[in-house]
């Protein structure tokens, strides 16, 4: 086997992008750059103390990161870089962007895009591979800098080419894509940019990617053994409340044991694990009150919907996103916030373990920190929920893995 390529993962979150490229088999990491210390625990775990995924630099102190601090004060370890990394790969933080809360330009994380470019530049990878929210794309209408659509000012800014010779740009194209029609169980569309050198782009190109990402995706999928659509129950009927035990890691919680593998994704995912209850599968503690108003919307409530004005009237419910899911379908995109969604068939939120499921994470990935967190901690911790919630499913992930290595 070919020697692996090489990259380094910024914005890194919990992992599930390195995971994917660990997935494929086809790459090695470099380093990872992630400011939350909640979700570089999950990432360090994982990938670089349990698998061994990275080669990380003796330079860099093997912990969260901001990325400015990392441009700031390691600006020459990052030249010596330039032509031994293949690939930058990762999106900056997208809660400025997304429609899911409130956009606001004005966000103090859409500036990590500047400090995104300027790595970049500092590096200049063969080949970028950038991810995003599907709000990236849309202008800000009412804010003061009207209309700036930021995906085209990366654009713009990877394309660029200086009349300093050391720097060649990059042939960039970004398309919006559904991970649902790649096998992941959950509708969920983001912007991906791929970005090539134009010292190598007269060989490839960016859209070469999206042809073949699209054109390959049946054949990956069968290799997999799983099917290009897949349902919610497709991906966690093997996690209903029904043989309950402790919870490992907390012990006045409740979860239960793995039941019945029931499809080929549930199989694909819990691989040869060996123990009987799924790492993060801690039930909420919902009251009795709780519980009988969530067994009335799965029987009363559309599916798939938020819920009706007259149901939020019966039980003075405030939320403005309360939605009763379908097993029969993937689910709808997952947010950092668990109790959005009701589970297809039991009065509950989903566990920690089902989200994973829903995002495609392997279930010997094994998340760390806190559960949940509210109030003001909520801008400075990144709990379990909250670091799956804002991850790149792997399963895309690998996929692009394959696509990217074969194309530079």
């Amino acid at each position: 086997m070919s020697e692996k390529k090489t990259y380094i993962d910024l914005f890194a979150g919990c992992g599930g992008l390195s995971l994917g490229l660990f997935n494929s088999g086809l790459w090695k990491g470099h380093f990872a750059i992630e400011k939350s210390p909640d979700a570089f625990k999950t990432f360090n775990h994982n990938l670089i103390e349990n698998n061994n995924h990275f080669d990380w630099p003796d330079w860099l102190p093997k912990s969260n990161h901001d990325i400015n601090e990392i441009i700031k004060n390691y600006p020459s370890e990052l030249k010596e870089l330039r032509g031994k990394i293949d690939m930058v790969a990762g999106g900056p933080p997208c809660q400025g962007f997304s429609t899911a809360g409130k956009r606001n330009e004005n966000d103090l994380r859409n500036k990590l895009i500047k400090s995104y470019i300027r790595f970049i530049r500092q590096v200049q990878p063969k080949v970028i591979f950038f991810e995003n929210v599907k709000g990236f794309t849309q202008k800000f209408d009412k804010n003061k800098m009207k209309g700036l659509v930021y995906s085209e000012y990366v654009k713009r800014a990877l394309r660029y080419t200086p009349k300093n010779k050391n720097y060649f740009g990059y042939k960039v194209e970004g398309r919006l894509i559904d991970f649902s029609e790649y096998g992941v169980p959950q509708k969920r569309t983001r912007f991906i940019l791929v970005g090539i050198r134009k010292d190598i782009a007269e060989q490839t190109s960016p859209e070469e990617f999206f042809a073949s990402i699209k054109k390959e995706r049946d054949q990956f999928l069968v290799r997999k053994g799983i099917g290009l659509t897949n349902t919610l129950e497709d991906a966690i009927s093997d996690l209903l409340r029904k043989n309950e035990a402790i919870s490992p890691d907390t012990a006045s919680f409740k979860t239960s044991l793995y039941n019945k593998t029931n499809s080929s994704y549930q199989k694909l995912l819990k691989g040869d694990i060996n123990t009987r209850i799924p790492d993060s599968h801690r039930f909420a503690k919902h009251t009795d009150h709780t519980v009988k108003k969530l067994k009335y919307i799965l029987k009363y409530a559309d599916k798939n919907r938020t819920l009706s004005d007259e149901i939020k009237e019966k039980f003075n419910l405030k939320k403005r996103t309360i939605i009763p899911l379908s097993g029969d379908s993937p689910s709808p995109t997952i947010t950092t916030l668990p109790d959005d969604y009701v589970h297809y068939c039991e009065p509950r939120i989903f566990t920690v373990r089902e989200y994973a499921r829903i995002q495609s994470f392997n279930d010997w990935y094994e998340f760390k920190g806190k559960y949940t967190t509210g109030g003001k901690r909520r801008t400075q911790e990144v709990p379990r929920y909250s670091q799956i919630g804002n991850a790149i499913p792997p399963l895309f992930g690998e996929q692009a893995g394959h696509i990217l290595n074969s194309i530079i």
